[in-house]
């Protein structure tokens, strides 16, 4: 293991937007395991702090990976094409038409019926970008058009987090 491997290299994990979870969650804990600072006790503290900074580096990259939207935005970015959500948010005509739509609904919805009725709609959207993405990352190894789907998927997913603080107001 280097430092500067990136985060597929560091858990020997193909360089590809599918990756199951089992393997991740496996390699996670065997890197721990041969990280932890316990494990240096005897060799005094700043073998510690190495293993500590291994350990801090191994969980940011766990995380990363085990997220599908940071991935797609990590692999974006391996791929040289970097997501840039502060400075580019330009979308589509039609995203930000239903964008606007589904934030006018959520701001008038009266009961938990239809707050579920529309989540389900953006989660259906979600996984419908995240499914374009792969293709994109994986299929077509096209990392500029994955960043714009990567820039949607974040409307998306901050979407889904009011709309769930919302639900989460509306149950007794």
């Amino acid at each position: 293991m280097k430092l500067q491997d990136n985060d597929f290299q560091l858990f020997g994990l193909p360089l590809r937007f599918a990756q199951p979870g089992a393997p991740l969650d496996r390699r996670w804990k065997e890197l721990q395991a041969k990280v932890h600072p316990d494990r240096f006790a005897a060799q005094g503290q700043a073998a510690q702090r190495v293993a500590m900074q291994w350990s801090v580096r191994i969980n940011e990259a766990y995380q990363r990976l085990r997220d599908p939207l940071q991935r797609a935005a990590y692999l974006c970015e391996l791929g040289g094409v970097p997501v840039q959500a502060r400075n580019n948010s330009a979308m589509p005509a039609e995203f930000l038409a239903q964008q606007m739509l589904w934030r006018e609904t959520l701001e008038n919805v009266k009961d938990g019926g239809e707050l579920a009725a529309l989540i389900e709609r953006v989660r259906q959207d979600r996984d419908s970008a995240l499914q374009e993405c792969e293709r994109q990352l994986d299929v077509e190894d096209n990392p500029a058009a994955a960043a714009q789907q990567v820039r949607a998927l974040m409307f998306l997913e901050r979407l889904l987090q009011e709309a769930d603080a919302r639900m989460n107001a509306l149950r007794p």
